[in-house]
């Protein structure tokens, strides 16, 4: 899992590594080479226009510019003013080539590197320069960010002015939260991690393709984890939950309901008990298609057991406090996270991770920037989903992907994260025109891969 740093974080990890003598220039030079490298990989000899802005993102530009040129690509700069910082000057002096100021009469060039602000952003681009900025990136055939598109918020990616959308972003030494957040994320494009040399300790990461238990050969469907689903009023959610945990490698799949669910498969067990308290129980579901069945969430609250707990589950919890004990993980949406926790200020992830605290509960914060929080303090950014995944009945599969994870012995968090991945890789493989049933299908697909 790539590492991802706030603002404050980044600048306080290239600070270890400059009290550990490696100067600021060095971590400039590196950040530049690398931006070259993945831009002359990325579009190979076009020509380019760099814009760069007056401070360290700025340098990074000239830095990249001079490498560029080095390789025999056809380089220009502007600049949006003159350096600031020591580091900066020290990068635009060792560049050779003209230096044009960022103006009306700016012509454009094939390719477009944006070094004009990257890290630590807190106010959107003066207005002549934002316009600058978007007629140049409009007429170009590939735009490449620096650090960060300019004009987006590094920690909360929120987008200050506007910004157009980049075929590539190259960042330095770790993720940024804005890369991973809507609605910068969507700006970005593609997002390189170049290694400038620095030591990422963070407790926030990119989600990564999971490692999952190997099973043991000597197993039986126990050991590889039985996930018991309790129904509600509304059967075809719960039928996805358990088709997509079955999909996703339990050993055992039951559903407790009152009435029979047509289409499920005869390997998932239907029952007219609910038999909570079972100790073979690998995780615990309830919540998707469960209506105005509170009874059922009290039930279920009642087991020992780890669970998850999705959709009506959640809103029927009605305090946090409840969660408490209860080895939960829970998968809310905005709106049902705002009926459970009330307004929580702050970023999505600082959001996120402070109704992890309230609850003790693990949470997946779903959205086009679904974010997984723990209570010690972890959190793991999503890879960018398909769009697709936005239909009826892919949060029922996502709860059933997830209570698979946890029954195969997967701690929550890494649980939580597991699912996440999974689905988004089964809805790439699911195409855009799915349904919830085929992405359910995809899940044996996306660990198989």
């Amino acid at each position: 899992m790539r590492p991802i740093l706030t603002a404050d974080q980044m600048r306080s990890a290239e600070q270890r590594a400059i009290d550990a003598s490696t100067s600021v220039e060095q971590l400039m030079e590196r950040a530049g080479a690398g931006l070259a490298e993945a831009v002359n990989r990325f579009a190979g000899p076009m020509p380019v226009l760099v814009l760069c802005g007056p401070g360290n993102n700025g340098g990074d530009g000239y830095v990249a510019a001079r490498h560029l040129a080095e390789r025999g690509i056809e380089v220009r700069v502007a600049a949006l003013a003159d350096p600031a910082s020591d580091a900066a000057k020290w990068a635009r002096s060792q560049w050779a080539g003209e230096v044009e100021a960022l103006s009306d009469e700016t012509a454009e060039a094939p390719m477009l590197i944006d070094a004009l602000f990257g890290t630590g952003l807190k106010r959107g681009l003066e207005e002549a320069a934002s316009e600058r900025f978007l007629r140049l990136s409009s007429r170009s055939k590939i735009r490449i960010a620096c650090d960060l598109p300019s004009g987006a918020d590094t920690d909360t990616g929120t987008l200050l002015s506007q910004v157009p959308e980049f075929d590539m972003t190259v960042t330095f030494g770790a993720l940024k939260p804005s890369h991973r957040l809507y609605p910068a994320m969507h700006r970005c494009g593609r997002v390189v991690l170049a290694d400038i040399g620095i030591e990422a300790l963070p407790d926030w990461h990119e989600i990564g393709r999971p490692a999952l238990p190997p099973l043991d050969p000597a197993g039986h469907k126990y050991d590889r984890g039985l996930v018991h689903a309790l129904a509600g009023k509304m059967p075809g959610a719960i039928a996805l939950s358990a088709i997509a945990a079955a999909r996703a490698g339990a050993g055992y799949v039951r559903v407790s309901t009152s009435r029979p669910i047509d289409g499920l498969p005869a390997a998932i067990v239907q029952l007219d008990t609910a038999e909570v308290n079972d100790e073979r129980i690998g995780c615990l579901l309830v919540g998707p298609g469960l209506g105005d069945a509170p009874q059922v969430l009290t039930l279920a609250l009642t087991s020992r057991s780890p669970k998850v707990i999705d959709a009506d589950g959640i809103t029927h919890l009605g305090d946090p406090e409840r969660l408490r004990g209860q080895d939960a993980i829970i998968t809310p949406h905005s709106g049902e996270f705002a009926r459970l926790f009330g307004k929580i200020e702050g970023s999505k992830p600082d959001q996120a991770l402070e109704g992890a605290r309230r609850s003790e509960a693990v949470i997946v914060y779903k959205g086009p920037d679904t974010i997984v929080a723990a209570p010690d303090g972890r959190v793991g950014f999503a890879p960018p989903a398909p769009p697709w995944l936005a239909s009826a009945g892919t949060g029922d599969v996502l709860a059933g992907i997830i209570a698979a994870m946890r029954a195969r012995g997967l701690p929550a968090f890494e649980a939580a994260c597991a699912g996440v991945w999974l689905h988004g890789r089964a809805a790439e493989i699911a195409g855009p025109q799915m349904i919830a049933d085929d992405l359910a299908r995809a899940v044996q697909q996306a660990l198989a891969l």
